[in-house]
């Protein structure tokens, strides 16, 4: 083996053959973690000699190179279009025919130049969506190892074919999927695949058929990193063959999915434009057929009618509204890349989070300490080296009173190939992440890590071994005083001992404390290792295996985990509060993903299910246990990826969050992936929806209060919109209905929608965020975006704005005021219903009279005032009054405006007030009946 390694040198290994080599390979999908290293070499027609140019070239043109294809790119002028195919959109594009005809040529720029702007913002968004399968091809490697022509020789990895033999060692990336054959102290970290938090010991011997991904011990795959050791192995897949690969494909197969806002604003456009298409022609067949009206007025008076109803301005404020929300997301470390994901933040009812690097730190820790003597905690987390170690009492440990924890974390220290660098405001670990932990252990009992090694150098080692589960080494004193370290497996090393170091003396070991220790670390979900010690002579400087199979000295055991992140407790909480539930989905262990869940107070349940047992569910079984079970454990991407399709399924609003390879399918599959940015692979974070620049889990939180912001904001400008449009439109009807002199033109009413539809509405979309906002529960997605109570605002509004505006245009020409002028009053009273309401909305439900709100908002005084100067201009200059037909005003008309546009604002905060004390008094109601029938 080692000269294998090491040399170069090919050796024929007992019972794997030599075989000659066809033109074919066996296409089947293959187990290849479940067969013989010999089996593998006659599935693969290969041998331990490799192959030769000729047969790598017949093979190359067989599978293809060892790269994914890149697809197909999308035609920038069909993308660009694409932007328009949107029911809000075409109301838009409809509106801007309908100026167009009217001769507005102005309005008609403005409303193009809204669809041109929108569409280039969504072209730039679309351009970057598919950059996650370009992400993934990055991670295999230019140049790989291979035994080619009879020697080793470096080729490019997407010459790599399935037979090749090729070796890794520390610090290289997998370039293809190999079939270890031969291992040397071999650990390959591959969380980016699996989710696992640890690096993974490697042994080429088969596993059974049916082991997850994670424990496939004998398999390298594409695109993982090599940690420590090295090894041999024959490529079994390559491409879109490798588990990175399938990932691949797996997400171009994975539609797009709309954010629920837009789903329902679709279904609300095509009502809406049916509903007032068709009220257009029956007002446009009244009033020509029994009114009288001419052709060309009702055709003109149809066509402000429908431009009156439809809130053409509504899908510029949702997107401004959207855009805010982003930019405030930005200053809280969350960057949404596709802006509709914003407002599908604020209703999540799942999140579905990665546990390693998401809700945990991604850094191993130690945690317990067990000695003879004394059971200790160790306090802080992560890389970071501070932090107190503490006994059960909640005592400062003091290595100068209790010599076991001294000599206990010197061994650690010294029986350790690992370095600690600190790099900005970070600590980096390199080499293995359990070797780095008992570096940052011995650092927070203040031992420098450098200078013991420079007291105590190395003199010799015991290199780890997977299936020796142990690594020693021989280290001298400048005193002469010589020493034997070593550490590995708990259960390997209680064999070697024959001692403890108990109260500074050696007694005999007492197997029943540690193997009740270790089994007590194991069921906290901890990993576990135990370190021992010895002397020797000054002249030994030779370390064999004879020197530590007996006679050693144990110094306890460690247990390591994982820890949460500091601020995920309390975003844990909040989402509980916010009745949004969170499913742990993770690679690792059960124990661990369990305790990790305990500690987070994550979930009431006891139930942790295992990939393989997800596996063997239906889709309808499934379906069942998404809902019930909050902890998955050894996972895959595929697992992954139906749970999140399971819960959809069910309804539910998802969220995922991630950062490897494997999460990517179901980041892209969910309603809203969150990637981790400074952890995550550009995989996980192309997928995505949104990154996280800072990883926390707390940040989460943060963008979904501001999400549910958003959608307040969202639904406020909606509750604006809807009813001054229908007020503007039952202005006209009414006015046809009963005969009347219209009393605002077609040209007024676009007057009106070009100054208010979006600089009002836009003012809400700076609304400041409920107090409740956190409180509630996320908003049931089949609702419909026009909700019951909606329908009556609207109405209620409508009606009071057609009442005041008609009420002054009648009362004006009654006081014998001309039509040019009483027209001129009409549309004041109509731009000042727009603008008391505005101020009503910034609170939905309560309201604005006992806050301190009603004057609070900086953007809706500015929108007010701004509006107010036009209005002005539209009544007395010249130029306006030409455009517009318009006439100036009386100080006595203006009077009468304010007081009923007071009276429209009162009227609505009495409505809310009695709305609210209805809602009390029905549940009073319900709780009084229930309590009685009980």
């Amino acid at each position: 083996m080692s000269a294998l390694i090491y040399t170069g040198t090919v050796q024929l290994i007992t019972g794997i053959p030599t075989m000659g080599l066809d033109k074919t390979l066996n296409h089947q999908e293959n187990h290849w973690h479940s067969q013989t290293v010999g089996h593998v070499f006659s599935q693969t027609k290969s041998g331990i000699t490799g192959l030769d140019d000729q047969q790598a070239l017949e093979r190359l043109s067989e599978f293809g190179p060892n790269k994914l294809a890149a697809s197909k790119p999308t035609n920038a002028v069909f993308l660009f279009f694409k932007q328009f195919h949107n029911v809000l959109l075409y109301v838009l594009m409809i509106s801007a025919v309908v100026t167009a005809l009217l001769g507005l040529m102005i309005d008609t720029a403005v409303i193009l130049g809204v669809l041109i702007i929108n569409a280039c913002i969504g072209y730039l968004q679309e351009e970057k969506a598919e950059k996650a399968l370009l992400a993934i091809r990055k991670l295999l490697l230019p140049y790989a190892m291979a035994f080619r022509n009879s020697h080793w020789q470096q080729i490019a990895s997407d010459q790599l074919v399935p037979g090749d033999i090729v070796r890794v060692k520390s610090g290289d990336k997998v370039a293809a999927d190999i079939r270890l054959i031969q291992c040397h102290n071999l650990r390959v970290q591959e969380a980016i695949l699996t989710g696992e938090s640890f690096d993974i010991e490697k042994d080429p011997q088969p596993v059974l058929e049916s082991i997850p991904i994670g424990e496939r011990t004998c398999m390298a795959f594409s695109g993982t990193l090599v940690t420590y050791g090295q090894g041999l192995g024959v490529v079994v897949a390559t491409g879109h063959a490798t588990e990175i690969g399938k990932i691949s494909e797996s997400l171009k197969k994975i539609k797009p999915v709309t954010t629920p806002l837009l789903r329902k604003m679709t279904e609300f456009g095509r009502w809406l434009a049916g509903t007032t298409l068709s009220i257009g022609g029956v007002i446009f067949l009244f009033g020509t057929l029994v009114r009288g009206y001419s052709f060309p007025e009702m055709f003109l008076a149809t066509v402000s009618l429908i431009v009156a109803a439809i809130p053409e301005g509504l899908p510029v404020v949702l997107t401004i509204t959207m855009a805010i929300g982003v930019g405030r997301m930005a200053k809280k470390n969350a960057i949404i890349r596709h802006l509709p994901a914003v407002e599908t933040l604020g209703s999540v009812t799942v999140i579905c989070s990665d546990k390693t690097g998401t809700l945990t730190r991604s850094e191993l820790t130690a945690q317990k300490l067990i000695t003879a003597s004394h059971e200790f905690d160790v306090q802080g987390s992560g890389y970071i080296p501070i932090g107190a170690i503490q006994d059960t009492h909640k005592k400062q440990a003091s290595l100068t009173q209790d010599q076991e924890l001294f000599q206990f974390i010197m061994a650690g220290l010294l029986c350790n190939d690992a370095s600690i660098q600190k790099r900005d405001l970070t600590w980096d670990i390199q080499g293995d992440s359990m070797e780095g932990a008992l570096l940052v252990l011995g650092m927070k009992a203040d031992m420098d890590p450098e200078m013991i090694r420079k007291k105590f150098p190395r003199t010799d080692l015991i290199p780890f071994e997977s299936e020796n589960r142990f690594m020693a080494t021989l280290n001298h004193s400048h005193q002469g005083e010589g020493y034997i370290f070593i550490k590995g497996a708990p259960e390997t090393i209680l064999k070697m001992c024959a001692y403890q170091l108990q109260d500074s003396k050696l007694v005999a070991i007492n197997h029943d404390y540690w193997r009740g220790n270790i089994e007590n670390l194991a069921l906290q979900g901890l990993r576990t290792l135990a370190l021992a010690q010895k002397s020797t002579s000054v002249q030994k400087t030779t370390l064999l295996f004879t020197d530590i199979q007996s006679e050693m000295i144990l110094l306890g055991v460690v247990g390591f985990l994982d820890p949460p992140r500091e601020s995920a407790y309390e975003a844990v909480q909040i989402c509980h509060d916010a009745g949004i539930y969170i499913k742990m989905i993770t690679g690792d262990h059960l124990k661990t993903a369990k305790t990790i869940a305990d500690k987070l107070n994550l979930t009431s349940s006891k139930a942790v299910l295992s990939g393989e047992e997800l596996a063997q569910l239906t889709d309808v079984g499934l379906l069942e246990v998404a809902e019930k079970v909050d902890v998955f454990a050894r996972t895959t991407a595929h697992h992954k990826l139906r749970l999140v399709k399971a819960l959809q399924k069910r309804g539910d609003i998802v969220a995922m969050t991630g950062d490897g390879v494997n999460d990517a399918p179901a980041l892209k599959q969910a309603d809203i992936g969150i990637a981790m940015g400074i952890k995550g692979t550009e995989a996980a974070k192309e997928a995505a929806t949104m990154v996280l620049t800072d990883d926390k889990f707390s940040t989460i939180v943060s963008a979904v209060k501001e999400g549910r912001t958003v959608y307040d904001n969202l639904k406020k400008n909606i509750m604006f919109a809807l009813p001054t449009s229908g007020g503007e439109a039952l202005t006209i009807i009414a006015a046809i209905l009963m005969g009347y002199t219209l009393p605002i033109t077609p040209v007024q009413i676009l007057w009106v929608n070009m100054v208010t539809a979006v600089t009002l509405g836009m003012a809400l979309a700076f609304a400041k965020t409920e107090p409740d906002v956190m409180q509630r529960p996320p908003r049931d997605p089949k609702n419909p975006i026009i909700s019951g109570f909606l329908v009556w605002r609207v109405i209620f509004v409508s009606l009071l704005i057609v009442t005041a505006v008609f009420g002054i245009y009648i009362w004006e020409r009654r006081l014998g005021t001309d039509l040019a002028t009483a027209r001129t009053v009409a549309v004041n009273m109509l731009v000042g219903c727009e603008i008391v309401y505005l101020v009503n909305c910034q609170r939905i439900h309560q309201t604005i009279l006992n806050t301190k709100q009603i004057f609070s908002s900086l953007p809706i005084l500015v929108a007010i005032g701004i509006v107010s100067l036009v209005q002005v201009l539209f009544t007395y200059t010249a130029p306006m009054q030409f455009l517009f037909d318009t006439s100036p005003v009386t100080v006595n008309s203006w009077l009468r405006t304010f007081a009923l546009a007071a009276v429209v604002f009162l009227l609505v905060e009495l409505e809310k007030v009695s709305v609210a004390k209805l809602k009390t008094l029905a549940l009073r109601s319900f709780k009084w009946n229930w309590t009685k029938n009980s």
